[in-house]
């Protein structure tokens, strides 16, 4: 339960968070917890969250544990909400955080009676949400931002973004030898990680003949390219291969779980890569990283390390945040050249 001090600043012992779900916002995540820790260091943090995401927020040591959202993205399941509530009713939470702005994510902490459930205006929330706060897009410009001033008391002057820390995933390296040895890997040239891949769609991918081209000079100066995505991306992989015609480049899309890729991508030089989950992770392992956005823009979701070189082109029509053009052209992803990524490997030194 919930201490006061002299000075009448409430500490939280028990807190719970509803995360995100998508990737990416997982991993941006961990700044808020992060927050919370620097807050309440003895506080224990469980999070609410979908089974995909098990493996990224194993690798976050400020979380005591993640609990299994029993229902799908997208569903009500309002029975599963209201038992798994009741369930954690015994926990004694005193602080519920709902990341997600939707109706049906507030309601899990609220079954769970939980003392403070603190969340942003969503969709109509009043009653189950008792700390409802504004958000402020003129100011919390950043998704992170936006996920670390929740964490903020509500009397904090919000004149200001707040500091971020960024995120920092824990590395196996008894996995890291072990998938050298199943994919067959080795560490004889220096790897770039391609993530050719993006969920959200086409108009956040650059172009697979640019990264056959990239490849290509790559390997020319003595590095090898690992291909990371899952199943879904193997079509753009094999595309990348078949163009680019020269050895050294492994396709490991669908072939590595997610706590895989990650330990793969803190062994990689650098990770190039369209904003996507997977950009997020490269970040986080302190990997260097090329970030390549089209209908996105990195002043919403930048890649979180001082590491990290963004290509923006900014073009007059961006950022459409559409899944596919809407002119048809892609210019602001086709016009992003390989020889100025190339230049930026040369200027980090990777190679």
């Amino acid at each position: 339960m919930k201490d006061k001090y002299e000075n009448n600043i409430t500490v939280y012992k028990q807190i719970l968070v509803a995360g995100p779900s998508w990737v990416g916002d997982m991993v941006m995540a961990q700044s808020l917890f992060m927050e919370l820790k620097a807050q309440y260091p003895d506080a224990d943090i469980d999070v609410l969250a979908p089974s995909w995401s098990l493996p990224v927020l194993m690798r976050m040591p400020q979380l005591r544990q993640a609990i299994i959202m029993p229902v799908g993205h997208g569903a009500f399941g309002l029975r599963e909400r209201f038992l798994l509530g009741k369930t954690l009713r015994k926990t004694g939470y005193d602080l519920a955080i709902v990341i997600p702005r939707s109706w049906k994510s507030a309601l899990t902490p609220y079954f769970a009676r939980i003392v403070q459930r603190t969340g942003y205006r969503g969709e109509m929330r009043f009653g189950l949400l008792n700390d409802i706060r504004k958000l402020d897009k003129s100011i919390l410009k950043q998704t992170v931002q936006r996920y670390v001033a929740l964490g903020r008391p509500k009397t904090d002057n919000l004149e200001s973004a707040p500091a971020i820390h960024n995120p920092v995933l824990d590395v196996d390296s008894d996995n890291q030898e072990s998938l050298l040895i199943s994919l067959e890997l080795n560490k004889d040239r220096p790897a770039i990680a391609f993530m050719p891949g993006a969920e959200y769609g086409k108009a956040k991918c650059w172009p697979a003949e640019h990264f056959a081209m990239l490849a290509e000079k790559l390997v020319s100066k003595g590095a090898q390219v690992w291909l990371m995505g899952s199943a879904k991306d193997d079509a753009v992989a094999q595309q990348i291969i078949q163009a680019a015609s020269c050895a050294h480049i492994h396709n490991l899309c669908g072939k590595t779980r997610l706590e895989d890729v990650i330990d793969l991508l803190a062994l990689s030089a650098m990770a190039i890569t369209n904003d996507s989950g997977l950009m997020h992770i490269a970040a986080a392992v302190d990997c260097q990283v090329v970030a390549i956005y089209g209908s996105s823009t990195p002043e919403y979701t930048p890649p979180l390390s001082d590491k990290a070189q963004v290509m923006y082109l900014g073009l007059e029509c961006s950022p459409c945040f559409k899944r596919e053009c809407p002119f048809g052209h892609y210019n602001c992803l086709k016009n992003i050249s390989v020889d100025d990524v190339i230049r930026i490997c040369e200027k980090v030194d990777v190679l």
